[in-house]
């Protein structure tokens, strides 16, 4: 079977792009024929490794050019270029990326598509392939994040579009419940992203040392961590919080780190290709996020057999973890019950020890083998009624 995955960017950095390079090496490995499909190219090979039996493609490959002269206001207005997409809500956070130049190259690839699958994994993809991707084609829409967190108007597309795909996939059992509610009479399914969970150092829990990881923007609320550290190692002197990522939060980061005294206890690590070593060296792992949507990152440490600490937010940890079990759950944004949670861990090497190993029993549900054959199979059932319908429309037609 031919399946494309369409990518913003797969030459960047983030959870989806990572999730995506794991479904798209799980199924070449199994046979299938697999694209990945990047809309713009900046530099010569990605980011994160990827089966060498999957191909990488760009609709707009730039690496390696020169930067192109600005164009005359003339010319800017007829060629696309500097003006807004007609398609993609403003509310969208990639929408600057699309500009009409941009979104027209990628109706146009979507349009001449002929058999198999595509897989679209953002809302502005989603709604560009509702609207334009060609009907010969069996049409998946990809939601990385929770149906809460999209502005209204991304949410007014998202119903009016989203019926035309073959299948909407989430990745949390409660965004299916609230995508069936929304779109009711669309195949909506519930397949979570799967890890790597073979052979993985696992943590000693000796090491007097948390994690956290992600992009240093809002969402991931590690300024909401970092005071809430900063109660935990008071009491715990001995103890660091590392964080791994980069974004445009650094700077207020580095101020609430001086503001509360813990510039010998918290680190802003920047972004590595290394995680799963450093995940290795840590003894729990702690997510602050504002929302989510399956946060990879936490099950990726769950790999290594670190426990987790971590608000209960919309949508994810709780899909994931049970409390008391793999890890601890606070309220959403109780920075109080954050430290105290951290703190418990901290003071407990055998508590860490016990979650720990329940961490990683838990994490291999998530494993690729687990994951692959519901994707497998949502492919090959969507293939066989499109087959199907084709047959009897040439039949009517006869």
């Amino acid at each position: 079977m031919k399946i494309r995955y369409l990518l913003l960017n797969a030459y960047g950095k983030g959870g989806t792009i990572r999730t995506v390079f794991n479904q798209a090496g799980s199924m070449a490995a199994a046979g299938h024929d697999v694209e990945v499909v990047s809309v713009v190219r900046r530099r010569k090979s990605p980011r994160f490794p990827l089966d060498r039996r999957v191909r990488v493609t760009a609709i707009v490959d730039s690496y390696g050019a020169p930067p192109a002269p600005e164009p005359s206001a003339w010319a800017a207005r007829f060629s696309g270029r500097g003006r807004a997409s007609r398609f993609v809500p403003n509310g969208e956070v990639a929408r600057e990326h699309f500009t009409r130049d941009v979104e027209s190259r990628v109706i146009r690839w979507m349009a001449r598509l002929r058999g198999g699958v595509l897989v679209t994994t953002r809302p502005a993809l989603n709604i560009l392939a509702a609207q334009h991707a060609s009907t010969d084609v069996v049409r998946v829409g990809q939601e990385h994040m929770n149906l809460a967190t999209h502005p209204l108007d991304v949410g007014t597309a998202i119903v009016r579009l989203y019926p035309r795909f073959d299948a909407v996939a989430v990745l949390t059992e409660r965004d299916r419940e609230e995508y069936a509610r929304l779109l009711p009479g669309t195949r909506v399914v519930c397949i979570p992203n799967a890890v790597h969970t073979g052979r993985k150092r696992q943590s000693s829990y000796a090491n007097p040392v948390a994690v956290a990881a992600g992009r240093l923007k809002g969402q991931k609320g590690f300024d909401m961590l970092i005071p809430a550290f900063a109660k935990a190692v008071a009491e715990r002197p001995e103890w660091q919080l590392r964080i791994f990522g980069n974004g445009d939060r650094e700077a207020h980061l580095r101020k609430l780190i001086d503001k509360h005294h813990v510039y010998n206890h918290v680190f802003l690590m920047g972004f590595t290709p290394h995680l799963d070593d450093e995940l290795a060296k840590a003894s729990m792992f702690v997510l602050s996020s504002r929302f989510e949507g399956l946060p990879m990152v936490m099950i990726e440490s769950m790999t290594h057999g670190l426990p987790v600490v971590s608000f209960d937010c919309p949508t994810g940890p709780a899909d994931v973890l049970t409390d008391g079990r793999e890890g601890l759950l606070v309220p959403p944004r109780d920075i109080d019950g954050l430290a105290v949670a951290m703190g418990e861990l901290m003071d407990d090497e055998g508590m860490r020890v016990d979650m720990g190993t329940a961490a990683l029993a838990k994490s291999r549900m998530y494993a690729p083998e687990a994951v692959h054959p519901r994707w497998e199979e949502l492919f090959a059932e969507l293939a066989a009624e499109r087959a199907g319908l084709r047959r009897k429309l040439v039949r009517t037609a006869a």
